[in-house]
């Protein structure tokens, strides 16, 4: 493994591991937040804010996929290209009262923030707390 590599490339495709499937939504639109909010007062809304060009955060995104648990059903699950949907991570850091951090995870429930960690924080299992 070369020094680039250990550090991420910037890959073609900047979506999340397709090798494992998880029930990513892809949160492009600042109204998709509305519906989302509207969601999280039946179950918890959990949205992964990832920069693409950062391998600290490809680490993280990693780590989070493999050990991500979550019975199907019991939440969904927003990932966020802050670099692509910029104005959109503006708004979650707006809407829900975090400070803007990468990567970030934020768990939203009842249409407020209720948790959120940041780069070595992030913890899949932290939401099974919210479910």
């Amino acid at each position: 493994m070369g020094l680039f590599e250990f550090f991420g490339k910037k890959e073609a495709n900047n979506a999340p591991d397709a090798a494992n499937p998880m029930p990513w939504l892809s949160l492009t639109r600042i109204e998709q937040l509305d519906a989302l909010v509207e969601t999280s007062k039946t179950i918890p809304v959990v949205i992964f804010k990832h920069s693409t060009t950062c391998g600290i955060s490809r680490m993280v995104l990693r780590n989070f996929e493999k050990t991500y648990a979550v019975p199907e059903g019991s939440t969904k699950l927003y990932y966020l290209d802050l670099l692509t949907f910029r104005a959109v991570s503006n708004e979650v850091a707006s809407r829900f009262g975090v400070w803007h951090q990468s990567p970030q995870l934020i768990i939203v429930k009842n249409g407020e923030s209720v948790y959120d960690a940041s780069h070595q924080g992030i913890d899949a299992s932290s939401i099974q707390k919210f479910i």
